[in-house]
């Protein structure tokens, strides 16, 4: 399990967790971390693309190094559970007690674990304040949930039409798919953590997902991107896509994750 974090003085606790630290950002990492700024690597881009300049790392470095069985990725701040726990009533020493640190062997049959699905949650006047005009157009969402399709919470958070647009860039193989995933669908799996069992998976994912948000740059760059929705625009697009491409092509099954941001216990 790769525990991805922005902070050096987590390093203790990701190692008491079993787990293996990797560091992201421009901080002062120690050897004892994995980082994605060296060798083949876009470490530049990770104000835009969030862990996924790790996971580049990986597949132009190290994919053939990695070992046969599951691989897993998490976060300082989300971690897999076997079971949901009420984030009032965490700390770090609970945290600890809660992680998952091996696979259940009911999920020997899966490929890939991904994290619950998570639907939009509608709140009125979060909705107003992000597109009054989309609101405008779609008054319909405001009564019923089944009509907040992923496409709708894209347009919503992070610029109208921007997946439609991100989507004509898809090979032929997915484009057609993917938008019918995101125009059917009102939940995805979220924050862009996995567990796959198969090298020969994870390369097939990375392979599709890293040329498409690249042909997606020449598109949004980087210069004008404003705002958190926006700033991280090609992260958003590989979390959903992540969701479409690992329940098309795997065998998949389901853990909670849980938010815990390690920052509030160790200064």
């Amino acid at each position: 399990m790769y525990c991805i974090s922005l902070e050096p003085n987590h390093l203790n606790f990701i190692k008491s967790l079993g787990y293996i630290p990797v560091g992201l950002g421009e901080k002062n990492f120690s050897k004892d971390w994995m980082k994605d700024n060296i060798g083949n690597n876009i470490s530049k881009k990770n104000k835009h693309y969030g862990e996924y300049t790790f996971h580049y790392w990986i597949w132009k470095n190290y994919l053939d190094k990695l070992d046969g069985n599951w691989i897993g990725f998490c976060q300082y701040r989300k971690f897999w559970v076997l079971e949901e726990s009420q984030n009032n009533s965490l700390n770090i020493e609970r945290l600890n007690s809660l992680v998952l640190k091996n696979i259940p062997k009911e999920f020997e049959k899966y490929d890939v674990i991904l994290g619950n699905p998570f639907q939009f949650q509608r709140k009125t006047s979060k909705f107003l304040k992000r597109n009054f005009g989309l609101i405008l157009r779609n008054p319909m969402v405001l009564f019923d949930k089944k009509k907040i399709n992923i496409n709708f919470q894209f347009d919503l958070m992070h610029g109208e039409n921007n997946l439609k647009k991100a989507i004509n860039l898809l090979d032929k193989e997915n484009k057609d798919d993917f938008s019918n995933f995101v125009n059917n669908n009102t939940e995805f799996n979220p924050h862009n953590m996995f567990i796959c069992k198969s090298k020969k998976i994870l390369k097939s994912y990375y392979e599709t997902l890293f040329p498409w948000l690249e042909r997606c740059e020449s598109m949004f760059g980087f210069k004008s991107l404003k705002g958190y929705g926006m700033t991280r625009i090609y992260g958003f697009l590989a979390e959903r896509f992540l969701s479409y491409w690992f329940q098309k092509n795997t065998k998949y099954g389901t853990l909670p994750i849980i938010f815990h941001d390690i920052r509030n216990d160790i200064n």
